[in-house]
C-alpha cells in the first residue's frame, strides 16, 4: 500500500491552492475562537482578548502559509514529472509539519521572556501544536477533493461510456474532459501506462503511431469495459480484435499484433485466465 501512487488530483494546483487557503483560515478561526493548547502563554505579555493575540496569531498562521505554499509549488511540479508514491507523500506532509514547526521554535525562542528554555522543548511543543491545528484541515481537505474527484469520474463516465458495435468509434479524453482522439476500434492496438499519462498506440493510415495523453489507465479502463478493449497487465489495455498473434514463453504469455515498431504486450497471471478464455472462444 505504501508503494502506491497517490491520485493526481492531490497536487493539482487548483486544489494546492484550496488546501493552503482552508488551512490558513481554520488554523486561523480555530487558535483565535479558542486559544488551544495554551496559546495565550507562548508569548508573555501578550493578552488573549488583545488586539495584539490576534496579529501575532496571524503572523505566525503566515508564516506557516508561506512553508506549505513553498512546499507544495515543488510538489505541484514534481507531481507534473514523477509519479508521488504514497509513502513519499507521507514524508512530505511530515517534512512541512517539521518546517512550521522550526519556524515556530525560532519565534517562541526569540520572544521568550525566559531565555534558557530548551530549544528541543520548544521544538516538539511546536511541532504537537503543528500537528493538531493542521491534522484536521489536511484530512477534509483531502477527503474533500477525494469526494469531487469521484464526481468527476463518474458524470466523465456517463458522458463518454463506450457502446459495444463493431464500428464504435472511441474518444479519448484528457483529464480536463478535452477530446483528444477519436478512432474506430478496429485501428485501435493498445493503451499503455505512462507515469502520469498514457500513450495511445492506433493505425493511422495503416501507420503505428502513438498518442500521448495526460489521464490514467484506471480511468479510461473503466469507460472501455463494455468493448474487447480490456486490461490485460497493469500498465496495459489491449485491443483483443487487434492482436496477431498470441504466445506463450517460459516467462509469460505475449500478445504481438505482426507489424513493424509495435512491441508485445505481456499478460500478467492476474489476467492470464481471461485473456486465455476469450481467444479460445474466438476460435
Amino acid at each position: 500500500m505504501l508503494n502506491s501512487k497517490i491520485p493526481a488530483y492531490i497536487y493539482e494546483k487548483k486544489n494546492s491552492i484550496k488546501l493552503v487557503l482552508f488551512t490558513a483560515l481554520f488554523a486561523l478561526i480555530f487558535i483565535n475562537l479558542y486559544k488551544p493548547f495554551n496559546s495565550p502563554n507562548w508569548y508573555p505579555g501578550i493578552s488573549d482578548r488583545s488586539f495584539m493575540y490576534f496579529v501575532f496569531s496571524s503572523f505566525i498562521i503566515l508564516t506557516g502559509v508561506l512553508v506549505v505554499v513553498i512546499s507544495r509549488i515543488f510538489l505541484y511540479y514534481r507531481g507534473r514529472r514523477h509519479e508521488v508514491g504514497l509513502f513519499n507523500y507521507a514524508l512530505w506532509i511530515l517534512m512541512e509539519l517539521f518546517f512550521m514547526a522550526l519556524f515556530y521554535t525560532f519565534y517562541t525562542a526569540y520572544m521568550s521572556a525566559n531565555p534558557e528554555r530548551d530549544y528541543l522543548n520548544i521544538f516538539q511543543e511546536s511541532f504537537v501544536n503543528t500537528l493538531l491545528v493542521v491534522l484536521l484541515p489536511y484530512v477534509v481537505g483531502h477527503l474533500y477533493f477525494a469526494y469531487r474527484d469521484k464526481e468527476k469520474q463518474l458524470q466523465w463516465l456517463k458522458e463518454h461510456r463506450v457502446e459495444a458495435s463493431p464500428k464504435q468509434t472511441i474518444s479519448f479524453y484528457d483529464e480536463k474532459n478535452d477530446l483528444r482522439l477519436s478512432v474506430t476500434r478496429e485501428h485501435l492496438l493498445f493503451i499503455e501506462a505512462a507515469d502520469n499519462y498514457v500513450n495511445i498506440w492506433y493505425l493511422n493510415k495503416n501507420t503505428p503511431t502513438k498518442l500521448l495523453l495526460r489521464n490514467s489507465l484506471k480511468t479510461i479502463e473503466k469507460y472501455l469495459e463494455n468493448t474487447q478493449v480490456i486490461r490485460c497487465h497493469r500498465s496495459y489495455i489491449v485491443n483483443l480484435e487487434s492482436v496477431n498473434v498470441i504466445r506463450r514463453q517460459k516467462d509469460g504469455i505475449y500478445m504481438a499484433f505482426g507489424m513493424a515498431l509495435v512491441p508485445d504486450i505481456p499478460v500478467s497471471k492476474k489476467y492470464d485466465e481471461k485473456i486465455s478464455r476469450w481467444f479460445s472462444t474466438k476460435a
